[in-house]
């Protein structure tokens, strides 16, 4: 009988989308920095490689809109212990008059990441460990009044229900969270935001690595529970 690696792997590999910059960048250097194999999902491969080689990570290119090309990058990092789906639009526009807008905002925040999550467990489950970190946002939080512009809380709402409810299919071992990283100096955020990316990135770098007895299915802000 062929026995199965059981538990955390002793250096995991962990895979961040939208890894490049911001918040991304910020939490694939926490995963460098704490031991684990980084690899950055990017859609241009040749500017992720230069931030990959600046912080010691790797890049694959991952459109995370094109759901019939994420298989063949999974397979290209060979096995995915950490996913962090990170990447993320803001089209600020009116969901009736520009479909096209909400089509794409839904395939980058929440159908995209659905289909990573596809993905990857399948190496999670063949060794009874894996931990999923969806970059959420209090925009998407119907406790917090849905006010997310244009499509984008529409989006981030619907990754928050993924996570609420895919725990009950995920396999033993593996843990999903979503997390919401406050107003942010990013791109999206804006130069006047309160937060740095790091300090952005410290909950989910928090559950990334969240023990056996962690939870799971569950919204945090600067690791405390909040109202999904």
């Amino acid at each position: 009988m062929m026995t199965v690696p059981q538990g955390r792997p002793e250096r995991p590999t962990a895979l961040v989308t939208g890894g490049n910059r911001g918040i991304g960048r910020a939490i694939a250097e926490g995963l460098v920095a704490r031991g684990h194999r980084v690899v950055i999902g990017v859609r241009d491969l040749e500017a992720g490689r230069v931030v990959a080689e600046d912080i010691g990570a790797q890049a694959v290119r991952i459109d995370v809109a094109r759901i019939d090309s994420l298989g063949a990058a999974i397979d290209k990092i060979g096995g995915v212990d950490i996913l962090v789906n990170n990447a993320g639009v803001l089209i600020d526009t009116n969901m009736l008059e520009d479909p096209g807008g909400f089509h794409m905002s839904v395939d980058v925040m929440f159908r995209g990441p659905f289909e990573m999550i596809r993905a990857v467990v399948p190496h999670m489950a063949a060794q009874n460990w894996g931990r999923i970190v969806n970059v959420s946002s209090g925009w998407g939080s119907f406790g917090e009044g849905l006010e997310g512009p244009g499509a984008y809380g529409v989006a981030k709402a619907a990754l928050n229900a993924l996570t609420k409810a895919l725990p009950r299919d995920l396999p033993e071992g593996v843990k999903i969270n979503a997390m919401c990283p406050g107003w942010v100096r990013t791109r999206i955020g804006g130069p006047d935001a309160a937060r740095s990316p790091e300090e952005g990135a410290e909950t989910a770098l928090w559950l990334a690595e969240l023990p056996d007895d962690g939870p799971t299915g569950r919204f945090f802000r600067d690791k405390l529970s909040v109202r999904w």
